[in-house]
């Protein structure tokens, strides 16, 4: 994993030290000498590099990616291959997971986990506007700055891991407790899966545990095809009802009962962190109603 500390990268990124490592890459922190500045370099590992076809999908999200220009979404500014090495270069983000903020919280307050949750569908409207659907949406794949705003990693990677994984295997486990469920039968993905995986972390936010839970990947990915998670006020008092509504609406196991977009979930989001006593009515097809003041 460390052989690539202290090579030089096309002549200007040096590999500095390790700072992550995925199902399918090893991130690096390096020194651009071109530029004069720190930056990530996401190095796909060995047995990615071997698959001709892998490669080529690889270069071509990565790509498609580095279009992307959101500030809630880690900037890639570069996408290359060195000799036998293929890597993306990003911004070097200086926070925590999401995920390592919840280990220390437990869970948030309704109004920290609105104002990630916000941010997070900002960026997946930017995506979903330019055809990108993240498909691995959670709490890993999401940094927090110092200033508390938040950043999207990952966009269109996902769809490679889930190519080289034929099988929900233990390495999916970390995902498995946010997929979709169209996701888990293997079944057409779109942007409301995006929706879907953003519920499952609000309501990780809001509870301090995800939806489902179980002791392979499987028995986790068959409950988020049955749905019948329990409400998150009856896991943790004083979470307004709206907020709830957003979060489970967001989850609904039929997508055509979903969010159709996340500008319509954002809209009603907005409209909630406006008004906090507000409850929602939603349509058979899933879009919203009405509002009116929570009795």
């Amino acid at each position: 994993m460390e052989n690539y500390l202290g090579r030089l990268l096309d002549n200007r990124y040096e590999i500095l030290e390790v700072i992550g490592t995925g199902g399918m890459a090893v991130v690096y922190k390096a020194l651009d000498h071109r530029l004069n500045r720190l930056v990530a370099v996401k190095i796909l590992k060995d047995e990615f590099s071997r698959n001709q076809e892998f490669r080529r999908r690889f270069h071509a999200e990565s790509q498609a990616v580095a279009m992307l220009s959101h500030p809630n979404i880690v900037s890639v500014y570069d996408v290359s291959r060195s000799g036998d090495v293929d890597y993306i270069v990003m911004e070097l983000i200086e926070g925590i997971t999401l995920k390592q903020y919840l280990e220390k919280k437990g869970c948030l307050n309704w109004r920290e986990t609105l104002h990630f949750a916000m941010q997070i569908a900002k960026a997946l409207e930017h995506a979903h506007s330019r055809g990108i659907v993240h498909r691995d949406i959670k709490p890993h794949n999401i940094m927090i700055l110092k200033d508390g705003s938040i950043k999207v990693a990952d966009f269109g990677i996902a769809r490679l891991t889930s190519a080289a994984q034929a099988t929900l295997t233990q390495e999916a486990l970390g995902s498995v407790h946010y997929i979709s469920p169209e996701q888990a039968k293997g079944a057409w993905v779109d942007d409301r899966s995006d929706l879907y995986s953003l519920g499952v972390v609000m309501y990780e936010m809001l509870t301090g545990r995800t939806p489902y839970d179980g002791e392979t990947p499987v028995s986790v990915a068959i409950q988020h095809i049955n749905g019948g998670a329990p409400l998150p006020s009856t896991l943790v008092t004083g979470i307004p009802r709206g907020l709830e509504q957003i979060t489970m609406h967001a989850m609904a196991s039929n997508a055509d009962e979903r969010y159709s977009s996340a500008t319509e979930m954002l809209r009603d989001m907005e409209e909630f962190r406006k008004n906090p006593s507000l409850t929602f009515v939603y349509g058979p097809g899933g879009q919203t109603l009405r509002q009116a003041p929570q009795a």
